[in-house]
């Protein structure tokens, strides 16, 4: 079961097959669409062919029948390309494949079948060599993410068998073993163990999972036996998506890709002029021998400046961007939300599970005059016990320490950005919520509440109601993120202008927080639909906008913005979250990595552009000139290409040796007040 396989993949011979996937989405190589492994047979032939009339050619022994050779031979070679060529024309897209084999075509013609011959075998197996060179690191690209094996051993009635990958069902067990990596997604039915997740996440330091935990295809179980009930299996595994998105990159077609491709249009029209022009100058020339080069330098001005580095330059450098954000935990949708990432000038933070790490523990009960603190407990875990939410949970586990059991629950009702209703054994109806909500409800509380809300300042609150009895609240916190500071302030040294939170919480939590982190503004007490109104604002005022969330409640808002990230491996879907982003680590520091990668990539991708340009027209120069021989002048054709694929996969190598940072919060910062409101009015601060 250890070893790996591509079960799920079946993408590691098709780079082979097929080379490089086309920006427009089609299948093709750098610049031809062939396919030289189930065709080698065929061009050998040919190329023996062409040497055959060569050889005739230096043994004095050149006639026309010895010349057949090197006319088959040359067309035999030059089919791949002629087919290529239709296809670029049926798309109304003639590139690299319709130039050779228009250069084919001409030497050919013109009786030059032993050059037509060599520039197409020479053609060919340049390709190849520069293929082999952008699927190896293809191929190394994927082994960031890791291969899951290929069996399994299903677990039924007590026994185990092994059974290969496909078999496997969600719903069905699975037994992994130390020292093997997992299969499945999946959650731990028995057992507990260590799981070195760095494949996934970054993070080096094993998770540590027990009964309930999430684990994942493609991380290593490293201690002990686990049982695991599987939720996905191969494609639909976290990481099956993950080498998905990867592979997609180099396919997605960004508005630069389009105008890259438009510009690489006009390649052909004008080299074909150019060759043309050249051709009739040196043909008409007085001067027999340069007369006689007019045929070779048109072939030559074809074929260097073929456009395949320029369609390479966007593509190229997006794989190995992928690549790179995989490597710590990030994945990303389609290219133009890595493209987007770069603009962004304002980043909108929410608090619970992404400033804050979400994990509530009660820090102080606060019951109301004539309450007693058991009492109040009690009602809370009655209305929260059905509840997913993080602060129910840290309720009822609470409870449980305490020796509180929940009273059975008759009816359950969740209102929406209020809080839960529920009806318990015996017909008691019971509260629990934001203040405001039970206060809408019964006005005659407020001054409790008020009360109450000053023994738990600072805190979070689950306000509790029983049949009509205000009883108290339940104070929580949540701590903030280590490295949340000084993420902050890197997304400041990368130029982002506004740093903003939103919130559903109270207006005291929202101030302390923001205070600690240092962000400009604070939204506090907002609903959802709140928080997404205004992002829709912040857009349309023309701001470019990062959103970063947990995914679930933030969804509107995630989708509205620029570029939405959801932050967390066990609640993301890369499939079908509403973030353009996910990270698979509760790690807010992968957000400026983010953008800084962006910007990296929207500069290698400049680099290639210009760089191709330049080439391209350097060898148009040498080759007009005739300063250039045709032989050379193939091998100079791929210059651009080789430049462009080194150029690109510098990328893969950013962030290799990132760590994040975390410095001890000041009390200064956490005295620092940042523009702050309640409720959801957006006003933008003085300078913003």
């Amino acid at each position: 079961m250890s070893k790996a396989s591509t079960h799920s993949h079946q993408h590691d011979h098709d780079l082979t097959d097929e080379a490089h996937l086309h920006p427009g989405g089609e299948h093709c190589c750098s610049h031809h669409e062939i396919d030289l492994e189930r065709w080698i047979v065929v061009y050998l032939v040919g190329g023996v062919l062409v040497l055959t009339t060569k050889i005739a050619e230096w043994s004095g022994a050149a006639t026309e029948v010895a010349s057949i050779p090197a006319l088959v031979g040359a067309l035999l070679l030059g089919f791949p390309l002629f087919k290529a060529s239709v296809r670029e024309i049926m798309r109304g897209r003639a590139t690299s494949s319709t130039l050779a084999s228009v250069a084919i075509i001409a030497a050919v013609a013109t009786g030059e079948y032993v050059t037509g011959g060599f520039l197409a075998f020479i053609l060919l197996i340049a390709d190849q060599v520069v293929r082999r060179t952008a699927s190896g690191a293809q191929r190394a690209i994927e082994q960031l993410v890791k291969l899951t094996p290929d069996t399994a051993r299903i677990v039924e009635a007590g026994a185990e068998r092994e059974v290969s990958l496909g078999e496997v069902r969600v719903g069905a067990v699975v037994r992994v073993r130390p020292g093997e990596n997992l299969p499945v997604d999946g959650e731990v039915v028995t057992g507990s163990s260590s799981i070195n997740q760095a494949s996934l996440t970054g993070e080096a330091v094993p998770a540590e999972v027990q009964p309930g935990a999430l684990v994942y295809a493609g991380t290593t179980n490293l201690t002990g036996s686990l049982d695991v009930r599987v939720t996905g299996v191969g494609g639909d595994t976290t990481i099956g998506k993950v080498t998905q998105l990867i592979r997609e990159a180099e396919s997605s077609r960004t508005p630069r890709q389009l105008l890259i491709e438009q510009v690489a249009a006009y390649f052909v029209p004008v080299a074909i002029s150019t060759a043309g022009l050249v051709w009739y100058l040196m043909s008409q020339s007085s001067d027999p021998a340069t007369a006689a080069r007019a045929t070779e330098t048109a072939i030559t001005v074809l074929i260097v400046v073929c456009p395949s580095a320029l369609l390479l330059s966007s593509p190229t450098a997006m794989v190995a961007a992928f690549a790179a954000a995989a490597r710590l935990g990030i994945m990303i949708k389609q290219t133009n939300y890595l493209e987007s990432s770069a603009n962004i000038d304002t980043v909108v933070l929410d608090k619970t599970g992404t400033i804050t790490t979400g994990v509530f523990a009660v820090g102080r009960l606060a019951p109301a005059d004539g309450v007693d603190g058991v009492d109040l407990l009690q009602s809370a875990a009655d209305a929260e016990q059905q509840s997913n939410h993080p602060l129910a949970k840290s309720i009822i586990a609470t409870a449980r320490q305490a020796r509180v059991t929940p009273a059975n629950v008759e009816a359950y009702e969740e209102v929406h950005g209020r809080g839960v209703k529920a009806r318990a054994e015996g017909g008691s109806e019971v509260l629990a919520g934001r203040a405001g909500w039970l206060t809408e409800l019964k006005p005659e509380i407020r001054e409790q509440v008020e009360r109450v809300e000053k023994k738990i300042e600072g805190m979070t609150g689950v306000h509790v109601m029983r049949d009509g009895r205000y009883l108290g609240a339940v104070g929580l916190e949540d701590r903030v993120r280590s490295n949340a500071q000084v993420s902050v302030e890197r997304l400041r040294e990368l130029g982002v202008r506004q740093v903003l939170m939103f919130t559903g919480d109270r207006f005291e939590v929202a101030k302390r927080v923001g205070g600690v982190v240092g962000v400009d503004r604070v939204e506090a007490e907002c609903l959802p639909e709140e928080k997404h109104d205004l992002i829709v604002q912040l857009v349309e005022s023309g701001r470019r906008v990062m959103m970063v969330g947990d995914g679930i409640n933030d969804g509107p808002s995630l989708a509205t913005a620029d570029v939405g990230v959801a932050m967390g491996l066990g609640g993301s879907d890369i499939a079908t979250n509403s973030a353009g982003v996910a990270l698979m680590r509760d790690d807010l520091s992968r957000v400026p990595f983010l953008i800084d990668l962006a910007r990296k990539t929207r500069g290698v991708i400049v680099q290639n552009i210009v760089a191709s340009i330049v080439i391209a027209l350097i060898g148009l120069v040498l080759a007009a000139t005739g300063s250039l021989a045709i032989l050379f002048a193939v091998f100079y054709h791929f210059v651009g290409d080789v430049f462009v694929i080194a150029n690109s996969f510098r990328l893969v190598r950013f962030g290799e040796n990132y760590a994040e940072s975390a410095q001890p919060e000041t009390q200064e910062r956490a005295e620092r007040a940042p523009t702050m409101r309640r409720g959801a009015t957006l006003t933008s601060p003085a300078g913003a």
